[in-house]
């Protein structure tokens, strides 16, 4: 994991009527639960006393009480009353657990896994879908660490083969480039594929010609991804480090074609039926992918179309050595 950074963890629809419920990502339960302001408080899933699963519990007011034996947590995770020892009893420090800060943004629920103090208030998101977009949005859960499911996302010479019945039918094997650029911790990258008459070598990439970024992918760290297929269509994921062995994929269709709210949001749901179709090209592979979890030194000999996922390692592996130093 790379830490100090904001995670996409949960999509804000499944937030609805729900004022406490239990998530599992980092390889740890949480217990996220609503304040009397609207504001989500996320503390471990376990009771500093016997051990309970507080998403069990009950929220009353701005305190979250444990099933078992009523402790109450506040939003720091730390125990303010204590009902055997009377309502009040000082309760002694060292009756806490561990809390996260948690924002609401852009349609998601996003957690920062680090020292709170470190917690910037602003999210690296794409700016160009922060307004004027209506999308369309499932998610699923596959056994496999985030790394492999976002690398999938980064191959640029996959299509012909994993989706030749989808968006790789033009059966294009020949991989110019790809052209990788950083902004901060955001990765843009474009490619030109082409069908291979055996006559032609692939350029490196500092000989593909630059055409507009428009027609790219990105990769924003930690989590976020984006196809940007036109000024009106793109394609968003996120991708969820639930634990070691589970990622889970929020996948959205963003489009301002039609800007009628029902209208939009019914062509966006139509469009999805194709991701799905191809998100599952992708999953047969990849769940079978060894081993489980990437990192930049393990036994794959890449080629230059692996660029991004070079370039995605690095990243990675660099952000991963600061907060160690």
């Amino acid at each position: 994991m790379i830490p100090n950074r904001w995670y996409a963890v949960l999509s804000e629809k499944e937030l609805k009527n729900k004022s406490l419920l239990s998530i599992r990502c980092f390889g740890i339960d949480l217990a996220l639960w609503r304040r009397k302001d609207g504001s989500y408080v996320c503390l471990t899933d376990q009771c500093c006393h016997r051990g309970a699963s507080l998403s069990r519990g009950k929220v009353k007011g701005d305190l979250l009480h444990c099933p078992f034996h009523g402790f109450a947590y506040d939003e720091k995770g730390i125990v303010r009353i204590i009902p055997a020892l009377g309502k009040h009893s000082v309760v002694n420090e060292r009756f806490h657990i561990n809390h996260f800060k948690t924002q609401i943004r852009y349609g998601f629920l996003w957690v920062f896994y680090g020292k709170e103090e470190e917690a910037p208030s602003d999210i690296p998101f794409f700016e160009e879908l922060e307004s004027g977009y209506i999308y369309g949005e499932f998610s699923e859960v596959w056994p496999v660490h985030y790394t492999r499911a976002i690398e999938n996302q980064l191959d640029v010479a996959h299509l012909p083969f994993v989706h030749d019945t989808t968006i790789g039918r033009t059966k294009k094997t020949l991989v110019h480039g790809p052209v990788v650029i950083w902004e901060k911790e955001k990765m843009t990258f474009y490619v030109k594929n082409e069908k291979d008459d055996g006559l032609v070598t692939p350029l490196k990439p500092d000989e593909i010609r630059p055409y507009k970024q428009l027609f790219s992918l990105q990769y924003q760290v930690p989590n976020i991804w984006q196809n940007r297929i036109s000024d009106s269509l793109k394609i968003l994921a996120a991708f969820v480090p639930v634990d070691e062995n589970h990622t889970r994929i929020y996948l959205r269709t963003y489009q301002k074609k039609v800007s009628i709210p029902l209208l939009g949001k019914l062509l966006t749901q139509i469009m999805q039926v194709g991701n799905r179709v191809v998100l599952h090209q992708d999953r047969r592979v990849v769940v079978y992918q060894k081993p489980i979890k990437s990192e930049l030194n393990m036994h794959e000999n890449l080629i230059q179309a692996d660029l991004p996922i070079i370039e995605f390692r690095k990243k990675r592996e660099q952000l991963k050595g600061l907060h160690k130093a």
